[in-house]
């Protein structure tokens, strides 16, 4: 790695890592307030009526969706600028490299979705939360291995990356498929010409970034009313970004610019107040109680249980058929420890148990489900890898000295 790339790498890693941590206070300041004298206050802030009219078009909805469908627009388009930097320049830009943290993601979407089908099947309403347990929180979840520091492969880092990049993709597909509301036409062939329009300057390396704006906008408003959730505008327009242009002569890349920029709003802005508005939990005997439901174990035992049990049984099947590797210098051990911590899946799966849930006592104890799986997968997943550090140690303290 070039000595600018690896500034750049720790400087992301240092990034992520204070991210994760204004992400985990935002979620732990709205269980204080949802649980405080200013509960009320929290509620109207909530549901707050915004409304923006420009003639005949109107959109009116309240705060929470703003920041749900249009705030996090910028999230699905940085996901989508990471996932096409990878693919072509990056940790994924190879088909050995992809291998291993494909098969590891595929497994890891498949079996707490099983699990958690295998608690609620014949309940049509709770089995539309059958993708909650299955994404992965990067931003948190590598935090969580930061917090080990050298405990932890840098290679088992990597694998984790790029699992969540699989992970990521996989979860805006099952939300293009599965949870979109009944579809509008004439709404849907505005926004088909809206990626037209993106393609249009993606094809003659257009670097101007309100050129993006000004579609993107008009794209994510075509796709918001067309009843296929949208956040998905975000994914179009970062896949249109150009890699590569030539401004004067000059080599530039307009993708790596706009994550460069985008990326500190997101990681400190959008996601922590999605956190802040999508965590609110009241602690009571009933939401306690609300834990043994079977929704509720679907989802514990799906990100606790089921992603470690998906990512280390089709890793450790991909590697015995020959079609993956284990990461560099990492032991079985090790990878079962980083497969417990992918099972913090807070953001992603915040999202999509919004959009399963309509309830709003059933999206209530989805959020106190997805905290309590998270916090139990970063915890075992933290012994396991303390555990399998111990062991190397003890191991290299036995070797006879040279």
């Amino acid at each position: 790695m070039r000595p600018h790339a690896a500034r750049s790498t720790t400087a992301r890693t240092r990034q992520q890592h204070r991210a994760g941590l204004v992400t985990l206070a935002a979620m732990l300041l709205a269980v204080a307030v949802d649980n405080s004298p200013i509960r009320a206050l929290y509620d109207v802030v909530h549901h707050l009526p915004v409304a923006v009219r420009i003639g005949e078009l109107s959109i009116d909805k309240p705060l929470i969706l703003w920041i749900n469908e249009g705030l996090m627009v910028f999230f699905f388009l940085l996901i989508a600028l990471e996932l096409k930097r990878e693919v072509l320049q990056g940790q994924l830009s190879t088909p050995s490299a992809i291998a291993t943290p494909a098969f590891a993601a595929l497994g890891g979407m498949a079996a707490p979705a099983l699990i958690y089908t295998a608690f609620n099947a014949g309940d049509a309403v709770s089995m539309r939360g059958w993708a909650i347990p299955a994404a992965t929180d990067t931003v948190l979840a590598l935090t969580a291995l930061t917090l080990l520091g050298t405990r932890v492969p840098a290679s088992l880092k990597l694998f984790l990356t790029a699992l969540a990049i699989f992970d990521d993709l996989g979860a805006i597909l099952v939300i293009a498929l599965f949870y979109t509301d009944r579809l509008a036409t004439p709404s849907l062939v505005m926004a088909a010409f809206g990626i037209v329009a993106l393609i249009g300057l993606n094809r003659f390396r257009v670097t101007r970034t309100a050129a993006y704006v000004v579609v993107g906008l008009f794209l994510w408003v075509a796709v918001l009313k067309s009843g296929v959730h949208a956040t998905l505008a975000g994914v179009v327009i970062g896949l249109a970004m150009p890699m590569k242009a030539t401004v004067q002569g000059r080599a530039v890349s307009p993708l790596r610019e706009v994550e460069h920029q985008l990326y500190p709003w997101v990681a400190f802005g959008v996601v922590p107040a999605f956190a802040f508005f999508n965590s609110g939990i009241v602690l009571s005997q009933a939401s306690a109680s609300a834990l043994v439901s079977a929704s509720s174990l679907g989802i514990v035992l799906g990100l606790l249980v089921g992603k470690p049990l998906g990512i280390f049984g089709s890793t450790w099947l991909a590697v015995r058929l020959g079609a993956a590797k284990l990461p560099e210098g990492a032991s079985w051990r090790q990878l079962g420890g980083v497969a417990l911590t992918a099972g913090i899946g807070f953001t992603m799966s915040l999202f999509i148990a919004g959009l399963a849930f309509a309830d709003p006592t059933a999206f209530r104890y989805a959020r106190l489900s997805v905290v309590a799986g998270s916090l139990l997968s970063a915890a075992a997943g933290a012994a396991v890898l303390l555990s399998a550090e111990r062991r190397r140690a003890a191991a290299r303290s036995m070797e006879p000295f040279p």
